[in-house]
């Protein structure tokens, strides 16, 4: 089910977003939800690109093994 919310833009913002999505021929609600949904999956998750990063870090891939592990078997701490 669809929720409804309360959202508080400058007039400038407001007057892009609308010619943005006027342009793309699509609802602004659409677009914000959309726009809203793609920078928190961005922020979450590593791109391609990161993630070969990552891959390739032998020290990185280490650490990130051995605490897998260690949170596995729920040694150590967690610090909030």
């Amino acid at each position: 089910m669809s929720k409804t919310i309360t959202l508080r833009l400058k007039d400038e913002v407001y007057e892009i977003l609308l010619e943005v999505a006027k342009a793309e021929n699509r609802p602004l609600s659409n677009l914000i939800e959309t726009a809203a949904v793609s920078k928190v999956y961005e922020q979450q998750f590593a791109d391609d690109a990161e993630l070969a990063e990552i891959v390739e870090n032998e020290e990185l891939m280490k650490r990130i093994t051995a605490g897998s592990r260690d949170a596995k078997s729920r040694r150590g701490r967690f610090v909030d």
